[in-house]
């Protein structure tokens, strides 16, 4: 049992060979724990930005050639950095697009070689992943309700991988899952569900958004056959910054279903021809000009996570969120449970506090200067992000849960309308 008191968390922080890098960032509330849905600005992704606008500022359009790294390669350049990230080798990876355009790109280029096709979803998804296959289906005149399969959850929280399994036949002939589930935090086992499907001669894609840049993968040594994700979570890139895209190396011959001049080989990008010519690279599924602006941000952020190291990051993330669950089940009453699961193997970056009141105890939280979100029906997700937050941030979030439960101060919070907040 972790020592639980102010005390003991003071301790951890001290020892924490990560407790410095909370001073590159700018916090812009007293507890930010909102970082798994956009995370804070850096001084190294603010340096990277002003650099690129003052390039623009005197170098105009030569910042396509001129530019340190030049514009032209920027997707490629920030794709070989993120390559770690996910386990994949350099020409596996791209900057490019936003996470959503991946999706359809993706899938609808796997969907182009299959007759009669037959997705593999979950029913736990985020909800613009649904769309999109949805979509892709629909475009090629399929009714997407006879032409994919859906995972139910058990508990109405996590996804079992024999579940998974067990709903792969030989009809199925792709499979599109998140690396974690947005509710709930659990991390799904991907070489798990990769080697079933492929047992099943299905290919296997995965939503990374919210576990990359805290959780390690190792997508090319498992044989995933393709990956997409955002870079404003963990990673720190901004709001609507670039996304990211993996596909592995045996796939590089095929040509994307959404083609686009920026997607075409460089050496011949500017010859302008009718006839397009794939890049043999992950570079192929661009489709526009690179958003240098979007994206210079991510080139800053990728500094920190890599003089953290992703693996540090990652023994961080697990004892701040192993902490948080010990805090919420010792501190709170009944009424709060832990939706998230308590196996480290089994868990992503944030964790789900489950409570009747969760929207109106979120917006209390808020105006005690507590940041997190609310994820319907019963969710407030906190996400204690390893590279800006500490363990006595940690047990200062339980104890304003604690105050706003205990003294009903959620109770002057309207109920939930259904709106955005």
């Amino acid at each position: 049992m972790p020592d639980t008191t102010r005390e003991g968390s003071r301790e951890r922080d001290a020892a924490d060979p990560l407790r410095e890098f909370r001073d590159r960032f700018d916090i812009p509330d007293d507890y930010y724990v909102d970082g798994n849905s956009l995370g804070p600005i850096s001084t190294d992704a603010e340096r990277a930005l002003d650099r690129v606008v003052e390039e623009w500022r005197t170098l105009g359009i030569r910042g396509w050639t001129d530019g340190d790294p030049p514009w032209f390669h920027y997707g490629e350049f920030l794709g070989e950095r993120l390559a770690p990230l996910v386990g994949a080798r350099e020409h596996e990876v791209v900057a490019a697009n936003s996470t959503t355009v991946n999706i359809h790109t993706l899938v609808g280029t796997f969907l182009d070689r299959l007759d009669d096709p037959l997705i593999l979803l979950d029913e736990l998804n985020f909800p613009t992943d649904t769309y999109a296959v949805r979509a892709q289906l629909r475009n090629r005149g399929y009714d997407p309700d006879d032409h994919t399969v859906v995972v139910e959850s058990e508990d109405g929280r996590t996804i079992d991988e024999a579940a998974v399994e067990a709903a792969l036949t030989d009809d199925v002939d792709l499979v599109f899952l998140p690396s974690v589930l947005y509710r709930s935090g659990q991390l799904i086992d991907l070489e798990h569900v990769t080697a079933a499907a492929h047992a099943h001669d299905a290919f296997v894609g995965f939503d990374l958004a919210h576990s990359v840049g805290v959780v390690p993968h190792d997508l090319h040594e498992l044989g995933v056959d393709f990956a997409v994700w955002c870079s404003y979570k963990y990673l720190n890139a901004g709001p609507g910054a670039i996304a990211g895209l993996y596909v592995h190396e045996r796939h590089h011959e095929r040509t994307p279903a959404l083609a686009g001049w920026w997607g075409h080989e460089k050496e011949t990008q500017f010859e302008l021809r009718d006839t397009y010519t794939p890049a043999a690279s992950a570079g192929a599924w661009q489709i526009g000009t690179v958003p240098i602006l979007a994206a210079a941000p991510l080139e800053g952020s990728l500094d920190v996570v890599h003089e953290a190291s992703i693996e540090a990051i990652r023994e961080k993330s697990l004892a701040l969120t192993d902490y948080l669950v010990t805090l919420v089940e010792d501190r709170l009453d009944d009424d709060f449970a832990v939706g998230t699961p308590r196996d480290p193997d089994r868990r992503g970056g944030h964790v789900a506090v489950e409570h009747p009141e969760a929207y109106r105890i979120t917006e209390a939280l808020s105006e005690r200067g507590v940041v997190g979100d609310f994820r319907p029906p019963n969710v407030v997700r906190i996400c204690p992000a390893p590279i800006y937050t500490g363990f006595e941030d940690v047990y200062d979030v339980v104890e304003a849960l604690h105050d706003v439960a205990t003294s009903r101060a959620y109770e002057s919070v309207e109920p939930h309308d259904g709106s955005v907040t």
